[in-house]
């Protein structure tokens, strides 16, 4: 076999140290146990491994002080609960909500307030028409009376007069 097969590439690598910790499992623990066996460069890593994890163990083990368990015990103390969180999300939600609710209503209230306004503002034209329609049906009679010299005439003469009964 060539000598690049025989190295550890870069996945199995990674992989080795979840490999001597037993945390791996199935194809991919064979796969680097079948190249830790033929491989030498393989095994110089995981005696180097092993090596650093030994003088690990020779260092001194820092000890937290009494202020750590304290501080640590009443954080957990003042956690919420699963139920606390609940109830916080669910008020958050129902605020959310009664937001987005009072800002429909100030959107559907400015509308409304808007048409109102533009329909006071800009009075609609057919509405005029429509108020003078019987002018309009009878314009033509209108013009042909001529003026108003002839309604006067027409007002004095004896013709339309009524006479007391």
């Amino acid at each position: 076999m060539a000598a690049e097969q025989l190295r550890l590439n870069a996945d199995e690598r990674a992989d080795l140290v979840a490999y001597l910790d037993g945390e791996l499992t199935g194809d991919r623990s064979r796969a680097i146990a079948e190249k830790l066996t033929r491989s030498v460069s393989g095994r110089r890593e995981v005696e180097a491994l092993e090596s650093t994890w030994g003088l690990l163990d020779l260092l001194p083990r820092p000890r937290a002080g009494e202020e750590f368990a304290e501080r640590t015990l009443s954080q957990v103390i003042d956690a919420p609960t699963s139920e606390a969180r609940l109830v916080g999300a669910a008020r958050e939600t129902i605020r959310r909500v009664l937001a987005l609710a009072a800002i429909a209503a100030v959107v559907s209230l400015g509308a409304a307030a808007g048409y109102a306004a533009a329909r006071w503002l800009w009075p609609d034209p057919t509405a005029r028409l429509a108020r003078d329609l019987t002018i309009a049906e009878r314009l033509d009679d209108y013009q042909a009376v001529g003026g108003l010299d002839f309604l006067r005439r027409l007002d004095q003469s004896p013709l339309f007069k009524e006479t007391p009964d």
